[in-house]
């Protein structure tokens, strides 16, 4: 009696309050606790429902525990599942969106031609001779399920079929093709290059919302949902959020043109780029450019889920310093030959150069260069009665960040990336931990991440977002706190160099006739305190397309695009640190006052000597081993737990260490 008031007033008053209260179980890369925005299916749901007028709040619980609270009505509805029989006893179930696409992995050495013409009962039908891994109580296919002829092996998850396939205890696996790929960028990225996915997919399965029986107006809030999910289909923006988690429908190219499908990061010079590159295409009515334009964490890790599953999506990959010197050794990407003189190679800077080559060979063409520095407001620190000195330290920022701090005016001491990820927080955190004597790894790659001075540079980062930074400052990266920045609401901002011509352009930037600069503050050593990276075209060895992406490519890292680019925006917009004759340009020289500060910052970077103590690895702000993408994300994820009070310093560092020694043990770095 009292639990059935109880379900009756909690449903009054989330129908009174129009407030829909889900839980869902994680699925990734489709809907989790560490996916940006919680993932592509968590920020539909919101878009969903808002449309027809109700906010939603959505509670992880673990899957089994999540279907029973929601069965007994505990909550509005229960998402993200598959429709069934047995769902249908207890729930009404939404309208169909978007969901995983089954099919067989496998690894390379296993020789098995499916024709793509066949139906997906045909394609099961020509398995008979092949042991295939399944998760036991899922339901896949029925035509899998059903078949009694099919060598079939259970496993509790997917890591555990993955595994057995690469030791040749398995022929396939049966398994979603993003949740493939996330598993091995993320867990197993020792064995990216030995696995792949069949295409096509046997299925494509739909995601639904169960609304429980129990709950009275559950129909109702079924009705909502399933308005708001038409509404979004109809204008697209179902689709745009599907893209914007980099989950992309296949599509045929009708267009009889040679389409060129290019992933590149969201930040302004490459938005640029895209604006620009209709252009190129009515200078080459042959080429059709499609963009997939993606946050940073999320290009890195489709880019990598591309690798990972032998996908082949793209023809022009917008990759950095790291992935070059790895994916070359790889063969999974091709050398850039055949330059012509016009090009002007000897005009690129060389630590640039030198960044995208393998044994002399060049990967990758650099579309701008960049190191990292000290932003800072100068009319606060006038007011304030403070002064930047040439070289500052932790200590001074600290000082300096407590000192301009004004939350009662969203005036903040300091913005920094807080963003979980290796190029986001990681990148920043890694040369505070090398400037404060620290380093990833020793000389036998143990990890390092529990040393004095990982705690120190950790202590320091969480004070200054913590006692002067702005609000959920766990959600800002690069782009998040240069907006910040530009608006007014940053007094000191430690970033890119990049970002300098974004601030100085009076068009981007509120502040721009305040602004000073100085370079990354250090700790007890210089070495490591500012990062290299280049932001660069490559083109993938997967490829079919090979002459017209490097064609692309030369126009759109050229001399000529830079002209253009500053006809356009000016010169203080230019993408910067790649040409000597950028900064030898006297329009440069007079638009953009921080132009040599930031070429004598990328010709200072040493991505060799830069710690403390000796080290086995290059790089500043990573390290150059394949496994870096897996480890830096889950240590970054720790990191933002450390930074939100979820974790103590000791425990995400100790954490840290063990997941990183875990993974390299695995790698076979040692026994």
């Amino acid at each position: 009696m009292a639990a059935s008031l109880l379900l009756a007033t909690f449903s009054s008053a989330s129908q009174e309050e129009k407030i829909i209260r889900l839980v869902a179980a994680e699925k990734e890369p489709y809907i989790g606790k560490n996916l940006s925005q919680f993932g592509y299916a968590y920020e539909l749901t919101l878009a969903a429902f808002k449309k027809s007028g109700y906010t939603t709040k959505i509670k992880f619980l673990p899957a089994s525990r999540a279907k029973l609270d929601a069965e007994k009505g505990l909550y509005d509805g229960l998402l993200p599942i598959q429709h069934n029989e047995e769902t249908l006893k207890n729930f009404f179930i939404s309208k169909p969106f978007p969901g995983d696409s089954i099919g067989f992995f496998k690894h390379k050495k296993t020789k098995i031609n499916i024709d793509k013409n066949l139906t997906a009962k045909e394609q099961i039908a020509l398995l008979k001779p092949y042991k295939i891994g399944l998760i036991r109580g899922e339901n896949i296919h029925p035509d899998v399920d059903s078949a009694n002829n099919l060598k079939k092996h259970f496993v509790k998850n997917h890591i555990q079929n993955i595994d057995k396939l690469a030791l040749g205890r398995l022929d396939l696996a049966v398994i979603d093709k993003y949740t493939a790929a996330d598993i091995m960028v993320n867990q197993r990225p020792h064995l990216i290059g030995e696995l792949e996915f069949i295409k096509p997919a046997i299925i494509h399965n739909s995601f639904h919302i169960a609304f429980p029986k129990k709950i009275a107006n559950a129909r109702e809030i079924k009705s909502a949902f399933d308005r708001g999910l038409s509404s979004l289909k109809k204008s697209g923006e179902l689709k745009k959020i599907r893209e914007k988690h980099g989950l992309y429908d296949s599509e045929e190219n009708r267009s009889g043109k040679i389409q060129l499908t290019i992933g590149t990061v969201n930040n302004s010079d490459m938005l640029v780029m895209k604006k620009l590159s209709r252009e190129y295409e009515k200078l080459k009515p042959n080429i059709k450019l499609a963009w997939r334009v993606l946050d940073e964490n999320t290009l890195r890790k489709r880019l990598m889920s591309d690798l990972a599953i032998a996908d082949g999506q793209f023809d022009i990959m917008t990759i950095g310093a790291y992935e070059t010197q790895i994916w070359s050794k790889k063969n999974w990407i091709l050398p850039i030959d055949n330059l012509p003189s016009s090009y002007h190679l000897e005009d690129i800077l060389a630590p640039v150069r030198e960044t995208l080559s393998y044994k002399s060979n060049l990967y990758a063409l650099p579309f701008y260069a960049e190191s990292s520095m000290t932003f800072y407001r100068k009319d606060l620190f006038k007011q304030a009665g403070i002064t930047m000195p040439s070289n500052p330290t932790y200590k001074d920022i600290k000082g300096f960040a407590a000192a301009i701090h004004q939350p009662d005016k969203k005036i903040y001491g300091i913005c920094l990336r807080g963003k979980a990820g290796w190029g986001e927080n990681i990148a920043l955190l890694t040369t505070m931990a090398n400037t404060y004597g620290g380093r990833w790894f020793n000389t036998h790659w143990h990890p390092m991440l529990t040393s004095p001075a990982w705690k120190q540079a950790v202590a320091t980062y969480k004070t200054l977002l913590s006692h002067y930074g702005p609000p959920n400052p766990g959600k800002n990266g690069f782009n998040e706190n240069r907006q910040l920045f530009a608006e007014g609401h940053c007094g000191i901002w430690i970033d890119a160099t990049v970002a300098a011509g974004m601030l100085f352009n009076p068009s981007m930037s509120s502040v721009h006739q305040h602004l000073g600069f100085a370079p990354a503050p250090i700790a007890i050593t210089p070495k490591g305190s500012h990062w290299l990276w280049t932001w660069a075209l490559a083109i993938p060895s997967s490829t079919k397309n090979r002459e017209a992406a490097l064609e692309f490519m030369r126009w759109a890292t050229s001399k000529n695009y830079i002209k253009r680019v500053a006809d356009q925006q000016g010169w203080v917009s230019i993408p910067p640190g790649t040409r000597k004759s950028s900064y030898q340009n006297p329009h440069y020289q007079k638009a953009a006052p921080f132009a040599n500060f930031v070429l004598n910052a990328i010709e200072a970077a040493d991505p060799i000597n830069s710690t403390k103590d000796p080290k086995p690895y290059t790089g500043i702000q990573f390290v150059d081993i394949h496994e870096f993408p897996a480890i830096g994300h889950q240590v970054g994820v720790n990191m933002l737990n450390i930074l939100e009070g979820r974790q103590s310093i000791d425990e995400g560092l100790n954490k840290s260490q063990a997941l990183v020694f875990k993974q390299m043990k695995q790698s076979g770095y040692y026994d």
